[in-house]
């Protein structure tokens, strides 16, 4: 069969612009996975010498009694190393996503192609908005369930049974709060964060790290000198530590004591208020690289 000689070509798919942009920067960036997959090897390579050197002989000697939190140090912590390294990752991201091609001057040929300057900062905003979350889970479930592995050849080999580990060790539940943990406080409440550097990396000519941080760090100078407060300080300080107030109770976020607040959190004005800058600082993150040119 031929094609009618008159039928027009297909047209590419509403999306394939921005999927491809997204696949350029995991091309360019390859720290945003190698990074999470080194710290999370790391971890696994570190649990495996400690159980053969028999540190966690004592901690894997379960009975009904053995608190959960004991149990769940290990795995807490990696969860916190690997979430820790995907933070830094996101902030060295956002300030070289958009100051990185005019310095390179490859922002002459990005241009050049049909993608417009909207769709080219979307893209770099989902890296550490979506992408970042999204590898940090799957490398934190990988680590801990190897973890939870080793942990099992550990208790077989000592001759005792790895039932009692099964049932007082859930990382089902603790994978949810991980999920949680990172699509609230990750994706959304740090989002003026990489909002802001995005705007930065596309405005400053240079040291656009020292721009970045520069400001907030004279704006807490003025105030605690001009006002005799640290109001300024404290939010900031807050927003990066994530502090919601949505999670009441527990020991940590990923403790099985706190409980899922997703609607109190979702009524914080401080979330909305968020968005709202960060939608404010990729506006002007889109008209700066439309028209700063090449360093």
């Amino acid at each position: 069969m031929t094609s009618e000689p008159n039928a027009l070509p297909r047209p590419a798919g509403a999306t394939q612009p921005f999927y491809w942009s997204v696949q350029r920067e995991l091309w360019e960036y390859r720290s945003i996975y190698v990074a999470p997959v080194i710290v999370g090897a790391v971890i696994v390579f570190g649990f495996l010498l400690s159980a053969m050197a028999g540190i966690w002989e004592k901690a894997l000697r379960l009975d009904a009694t053995q608190p959960f939190a004991k149990l769940a140090e290990p795995y807490d912590l990696a969860a916190l190393l690997i979430m820790g390294t995907t933070f830094v990752v996101a902030i060295f991201y956002c300030l070289e996503a958009l100051h990185g091609e005019r310095r390179d001057r490859s922002i002459l040929f990005w241009k050049s192609l049909p993608v417009s300057d909207f769709t080219t900062v979307l893209s770099k905003a989902s890296i550490p908005l979506l992408v970042l979350p999204l590898v940090t889970f799957v490398v934190t479930v990988a680590t801990q369930w190897l973890m939870l592995m080793i942990s099992i050849a550990v208790l077989l080999m000592q001759g005792s049974g790895a039932g009692t580990l099964w049932t007082q060790l859930p990382l089902a539940h603790m994978w949810v709060m991980v999920l949680y943990h990172l699509l609230a406080i990750h994706s959304l409440w740090y989002a003026p964060i990489f909002g802001y550097l995005l705007m930065v990396s596309a405005w400053a000519r240079r040291a656009a790290f020292l721009w970045a941080f520069l400001p907030l760090l004279a704006i807490g100078i003025i105030e605690k000198i001009g006002f005799r407060s640290t109001h300024f300080g404290g939010w900031l300080g807050s927003r990066i530590a994530g502090a919601t107030g949505a999670t009441p109770g527990g020991d940590g976020v990923l403790s099985p004591m706190t409980h899922l607040s997703p609607g109190r959190f979702l009524v914080n004005p401080g979330l909305w208020l968020g968005l709202i800058l960060c939608a404010g600082f990729l506006a002007a993150a889109v008209r700066l690289r439309r028209y700063q040119g090449p360093i």
